[in-house]
């Protein structure tokens, strides 16, 4: 069951920005993995914490969150389908005529207890249409492969009609050796898949493959050992020299594409985030836009020191430094 955003900050839903941007920061105090260093409940919480915070904290996003719920991110798509069906009906006969809308983007709201297509009437809203169950096929790629968009090819079976005894199960009067007098025989079908970029995980993407109908590609994307996705952003550490923090410098910052150089300011505190506009994960839903890379600094302490150096340091101590 999706988690209602409200109560995962512990806010009402009348609550201002300013008791939503309370609540958040109070959490994300309390449930940081710096404080809770091998708690994974503690970081699965800060995660559900920021992918909230990141919601109810855009007036735009919220909006569309109180009305659509979970599927706020699809309300575009809705309401340009609800704009078409009443542009649609008007002047028909009776002023009641039937649309359907399909959801076949990626991490469309498809099996969300709705079904696929959607009944548009003039005035009466939206109801669902039961539909025959479709095909679900679970597809693991990397977070490189969401990145850039990948391609799978995988086999399904469907159960068809014996060609030798025509269903029946039987050939003059004794059982069908192909069906074994089932009537029916399972049929191999090869599917090529593309996954475009920008899926997330636990998204579904729609497939229409002839023969089999619609097939629907739930994928799961594997962590990574260097970033972690919320929405279209990226969050990784760069790791910062002592030297390099304190007198200011470059340092270089893995992405999905490859070394980036960043400008370190001087006196750069343990812990300071960056944000490096564009370099996260492109948008499924909105072509060309993609997400920001935040990086947050890990100031590295030398691990030997040379007579100079340590004499220097004892220098600094000196001064109160």
């Amino acid at each position: 069951m999706a988690k209602d955003y409200y109560e995962t900050l512990g806010v009402s839903r009348t609550a201002d920005q300013k008791q939503i941007r309370q609540a958040y920061r109070r959490l994300a105090r309390k449930l940081h993995p710096d404080v809770n260093p091998g708690d994974k409940s503690a970081e699965a919480r800060f995660k559900e914490v920021n992918a909230a915070y990141e919601v109810l904290s855009d007036s735009g996003k919220r909006k569309k969150y109180d009305r659509y719920g979970d599927r706020w991110e699809y309300a575009d798509q809705f309401e340009a389908a609800q704009r078409q069906a009443r542009g649609r009906a008007r002047g028909r006969p009776g002023g009641r005529e039937e649309f359907t809308f399909e959801f076949s983007d990626v991490d469309s709201p498809l099996g969300q207890g709705l079904g696929s297509i959607f009944d548009l009437f003039r005035g009466g809203g939206r109801r669902a249409r039961p539909q025959p169950r479709a095909t679900e096929a679970p597809v693991e790629i990397t977070l490189e492969e969401a990145y850039n968009g990948t391609a799978r090819v995988f086999e399904l079976t469907s159960q068809e009609r014996c060609p030798t005894c025509g269903g029946s199960g039987e050939v003059a009067g004794v059982a069908c050796h192909v069906c074994q007098g089932q009537g029916v025989v399972m049929k191999p079908h090869r599917i090529e898949a593309q996954v475009p970029a920008g899926v997330r995980d636990g998204g579904r993407v729609h497939i229409r493959s002839g023969e089999m109908g619609d097939i629907y590609l739930k994928v799961s994307v594997r962590p990574h050992g260097r970033f972690e996705r919320r929405g279209d952003d990226l969050y990784t550490e760069v790791t910062v020299p002592l030297t390099v923090a304190v007198l200011g410098g470059e340092a270089r910052v893995k992405t999905l594409k490859g070394e980036v150089a960043l400008t370190i300011p001087r006196l750069t505190q343990n812990g300071k985030t960056f944000r490096l506009g564009g370099l996260g994960m492109p948008s499924a839903n909105s072509t060309g836009k993609k997400g920001n890379l935040f990086a947050r600094a890990k100031v590295v302490l030398p691990e030997k020191l040379s007579a100079k150096e340590e004499k220097l340091f004892e220098e600094l101590k000196a001064l109160g430094a």
